[in-house]
């Protein structure tokens, strides 16, 4: 019987062969459920051994976790992709365009970093939820930025940027889930979506306009279509 949990020299682990156990974990989950998500299809599908498994993750639960580490990792690496510039509200704009691309690109890991998926011998921990939370950080910086520019008024920023998150989070899983009824596509929602929220926290109508307009032709450069796999990730606190 295959002990849960096995022990091997970290010298033996091979990064490359990690990252593709996940996302071939992340995307069988995300195409045929819970019930396809087995050592035996994971090792077939990455060319390895069921070992492999266990070598890299030490059980199943832990394998699930990885996903979850990685999904917000490499959120945070298109976070980091974003320039810090002089206009604070174009850059919040590129930051939630990033959000949508990651969620895009990275839509196998999507519902399991955020516990839409329900798996037998896992559930998120508080300490798998602070890889979400540490991201939000960046959203934070950001809109304190932005308020000591005058360009929002004077509040919580930590406020500020839940209701980015949230506002881009629930966009986004309508998006994945193809329920955007045409003519309203995502992009115009989310431009749509953002200028009110602009407006909300207190920024100007004519400013919004031109912060928006300079976040658009920042898009394509500082935000990948897609990512390869961010390097191991470690607890933030």
């Amino acid at each position: 019987m295959l002990c849960n949990t096995v022990k091997v020299s970290p010298r033996k682990l091979d990064p490359e062969t990690r990252a593709t156990l996940v996302d071939i974990a992340a995307r069988l989950l995300a195409e045929h459920g819970a019930e396809a998500l087995s050592t035996r299809k994971i090792a077939a599908e990455a060319g390895t051994s069921t070992m492999a498994v266990y070598t890299h993750f030490g059980s199943m639960s832990g394998l699930v976790r990885e996903m979850v580490h990685e999904g917000f990792a490499r959120l945070e690496r298109q976070f980091s992709m974003v320039v810090r510039t002089d206009d604070p509200v174009a850059d919040m704009a590129v930051l939630g365009y990033a959000y949508r691309q990651n969620a895009k690109a990275n839509s196998h890991l999507y519902a399991v970093m955020f516990g839409g998926q329900s798996l037998a011998g896992f559930s998120l921990t508080d300490d798998d939820r602070q890889y979400g939370r540490y991201t939000l950080l960046t959203v934070v910086e950001c809109a304190t930025r932005c308020i000591e520019a005058g360009r929002f008024r004077d509040g919580d920023p930590l406020l500020v940027a839940h209701e980015m998150w949230i506002a881009t989070h629930g966009l986004v899983n309508l998006e994945l889930g193809g329920y955007l009824i045409d003519p309203v596509d995502a992009d115009r929602c989310y431009d749509t979506i953002l200028h009110s929220l602009l407006l909300g926290v207190g920024d100007d109508a004519e400013a919004v306009a031109a912060s928006m307009a300079a976040s658009k032709k920042r898009r394509a450069h500082e935000v990948e279509a897609d990512l390869a796999p961010a390097e191991p990730a470690t607890t933030h606190r």
